[in-house]
């Protein structure tokens, strides 16, 4: 079974020095038909002003990732990490018992564009921790690339949950297939450009949400960005 969430089916919210987009339920945004798809819990698609951020605020139990698409986002936390996050690199969170952190646009003129991914642990209450890496564009070019999953394979940041997650890179002539579990769930989020999910044309901000499926094919890209998440039944 193959679902479409439309883009401007998500929620929004208008902060001012915020403007974020919330593929599920989240804060001032409840739809209990979208609380979420598996263990995928949050798909926040954000953007930052110059000169602002996120405050110090806690989390717990929970593993987040931070994928930065323009712009460069300014982390701190409890753990003692202080670091920036680039287009390009992957950043995982993993909250354990609890940890505070800040997140900051330090740029003068450009806004950070970035999304905020929660995905539930299969394990709790441990020590937090932190990882960051860089992911080439040439390394998704036409292709999936592993960027999160519960091992660390093929150079991806680990994650404590029962989930992978790929990012690709799609345009003209370019294709790739992955074969699914069709036991599990699959989530297709088109972070920007066009592209064929099974058939089905989408657009930046669309989700294709598969059940009982066992293959995946991505064709026909525009400008294409995309992640995959594979993700518990």
């Amino acid at each position: 079974m193959q679902t479409l969430r439309k883009a401007q089916d998500r929620g929004y919210a208008d902060h001012g020095w915020l403007k974020s987009y919330h593929s599920f339920s989240f804060a001032d945004y409840y739809d209990p038909a979208h609380m979420g798809f598996g263990n995928l819990r949050v798909i926040n698609e954000d953007r930052v002003a110059p000169g602002t951020g996120f405050g110090k605020h806690s989390h717990r139990d929970m593993e987040i990732i931070s994928y930065v698409l323009e712009g460069e986002l300014a982390h701190q936390d409890s753990m003692g990490n202080v670091v920036a996050i680039p287009p390009g690199d992957v950043q995982r969170m993993s909250a354990g018992r609890g940890v505070t952190h800040s997140e900051f646009n330090h740029a003068k003129n450009q806004t950070t564009h970035f999304l905020q991914i929660w995905i539930m642990p299969n394990v709790t209450g441990i020590a937090p921790g932190y990882e960051q890496k860089t992911v080439p564009a040439a390394d998704k070019r036409g292709q999936l690339r592993l960027v999160a999953s519960p091992d660390g394979a093929k150079g991806s940041v680990t994650i404590h949950a029962d989930a992978s997650v790929y990012a690709g890179l799609f345009d003209g002539a370019e294709r790739a297939e992955l074969a699914l579990d069709s036991a599990r769930k699959a989530y297709v989020h088109v972070v920007r450009g066009t592209l064929e999910v099974n058939g089905a044309s989408v657009v930046a901000g669309d989700a294709v949400l598969l059940q009982q499926e066992s293959r995946l094919t991505l064709a026909n890209g525009k400008d294409a960005e995309v992640l995959v998440f594979d993700l518990a039944p």
